[in-house]
């Protein structure tokens, strides 16, 4: 770093005085969920209320594996070839089949989750994403993701915006505060 890049407070006024100026805040917050995991899926729905209720315009953008949780609950087997079907299998969508990335325990690590979170009054992430929807969170699955899992739009809950690219994804995300989870 040279000299000549290093900020100078305006002639006149005093470094303090600068110093005590809030940063701007943004008026958008944006998540990219990639993972469908419960451990992942959870602070994702918690971080796009909470920017919601603290009055940010907040977009979740569903894509890949984070997908999955958006399935309804009664789908068990999704897509239309071999392939898709068995990545269906692999990976059961809805968000009562969420597994923990670790100390999964073939499905010990989750049951024990949702119990803690049940004693804690920690609301679930189905209470989270119907929350979400209340509040008017921006919940938009990606079309590619979709047409690569052979997933239609039947196949998700109900409250989701239209399925989007990632163009959408990046330019509600330019200038807003971004979290990739």
């Amino acid at each position: 770093m040279s000299i000549d890049t290093i900020q100078k407070p305006p002639i006149g006024q005093p470094v303090e005085q600068i110093a005590e100026k809030k940063p701007e805040t943004a008026e958008k917050l944006v998540i990219f969920a990639w993972s469908g995991e419960l451990d992942k899926v959870w602070p994702t729905l918690i971080l796009a209320t909470t920017g919601a209720a603290m009055g940010k315009e907040t977009t979740v953008f569903f894509t890949f594996w984070g997908l999955f949780p958006l399935v309804k609950n009664q789908v068990r087997i999704t897509g239309e070839n071999w392939m898709q079907k068995m990545l269906s299998m692999m990976n059961r969508g809805g968000d009562e089949h969420l597994k923990l990335s670790k100390m999964n325990f073939a499905g010990a690590g989750p049951a024990m989750m949702n119990h803690l979170a049940k004693e804690h009054h920690v609301a679930s992430p189905h209470e989270l994403m119907e929350v979400a929807k209340e509040m008017g969170v921006h919940l938009i699955p990606c079309q590619m993701t979709m047409d690569m899992m052979g997933l239609k739009r039947e196949d998700l809950i109900d409250g989701l915006e239209e399925p989007a690219g990632a163009t959408k994804a990046l330019a509600d995300a330019q200038g807003a505060i971004t979290l990739f989870i």
